[in-house]
């Protein structure tokens, strides 16, 4: 393995981070988009697979070939297309969750899945947790809960306890689809000792299927009135919509490198610290309003993050027992009775 899943996890932070940041800055002057948004997760899934292919091919071809574990069984392939039905699925939910809860809300409820991603780590994965580690996944969420609050006399505050109950339902299905699919990848990451790029070749193929077919159904949808999607993949782009595409596959090879070598609660820290240097950041770049939600948020994740990772016996002041205790204790009871 080589890389340090730390260095690999604050590299993914950065990314994160930057990605939404990317977004603001590739749309036009009126808030939109010139170019077509569904094309972005194609042309990225496209770039994973080219990089995935291209390590494979020098993985292969090095004189380490007995690392180079690949398995061509169609029972095993066909594994790899359950992720992307599950991200298509939670693509589709998100859009409803949206026509019954406004923005605040919904980033609010999407902190729902660090909890159901520790929940089903723990079910499905059959890995273990301390009481110390469920305290800091709790701590994490109500951190990055903190942070996305706004004041309580703005109407946005109001909102987020007047949506319909279709709202709430659907922000918990996202929610768990989120995590569904994050611990499935895990499983299929670590259920062999196949080559990562093989994975991610196989991963992303498919993801690439459903991403075209996602345009084709856009293309039937709005009866092709600006011709086939093929036609018109980069209209409007410029560089900053390349790196967007760039950062967004970057960052999906960085966190399927993380589900091999790490696993998805260290994936969860990363994306929830990165939202929180995404808010900062935005400060200096959008003239962001920086709130004391914000600042109690940071120092909660921060409190959390050290809470998971650091050992607990520099938590804890443990008291130190030893053998010699007891005895200590025998040789008094000696001692009184031989005075007496």
């Amino acid at each position: 393995m080589g890389t340090p899943w730390y260095f690999v996890a604050l590299l993914l932070t950065i990314l994160t981070s930057s990605q939404g940041i990317l977004t603001t800055l590739s749309q036009s002057d009126e808030g939109g988009y010139n170019y077509d948004y569904a094309t972005v997760p194609f042309l990225a899934e496209v770039f994973k697979l080219i990089i995935s292919g291209l390590f494979l091919w020098r993985e292969t071809r090095s004189s380490s070939l007995a690392t180079a574990k690949i398995t061509t069984d169609w029972r095993s392939v066909r594994l790899f297309v359950i992720p992307s039905i599950i991200y298509l699925i939670h693509n589709n939910v998100q859009f409803a969750t949206l026509t019954y809860v406004d923005t605040s809300t919904y980033q609010i409820m999407g902190n729902l899945k660090i909890v159901t991603t520790a929940i089903l780590f723990r079910l499905f994965l059959k890995r273990k947790l301390s009481n110390l580690q469920w305290m800091a996944i709790g701590l994490l969420a109500v951190g990055t809960t903190t942070s996305q609050v706004k004041g309580c006399g703005e109407a946005s505050c109001d909102s987020l306890f007047t949506a319909p109950i279709q709202g709430y339902l659907l922000g918990i299905l996202s929610a768990a689809l989120s995590a569904l699919a994050g611990i499935y990848t895990e499983f299929l990451m670590k259920r062999n000792n196949d080559s990562l790029y093989w994975q991610n070749l196989q991963l992303y193929t498919f993801g690439s299927l459903f991403n075209v077919a996602r345009l084709i159904a856009d293309d039937f949808r709005l009866g092709f009135e600006k011709g086939p999607w093929w036609q018109r993949i980069f209209d409007g782009y410029s560089i900053t919509t390349w790196l967007v595409v760039l950062n967004l596959g970057s960052t999906g090879l960085l966190v399927s490198w993380l589900m091999k070598y790490a696993d998805n609660i260290v994936k969860v820290y990363s994306t929830s610290m990165a939202m929180l240097l995404t808010m900062v950041a935005s400060i200096y770049l959008f003239s962001f309003k920086p709130t004391v939600q914000l600042f109690l948020g940071i120092i909660i994740c921060i409190m959390s993050l050290h809470m998971y990772f650091a050992p607990p016996q520099t938590l804890v002041d443990l008291l130190v027992t030893n053998e010699a205790h007891p005895k200590t204790l025998k040789q008094v009871i000696v001692e009184e009775k031989t005075d007496s």
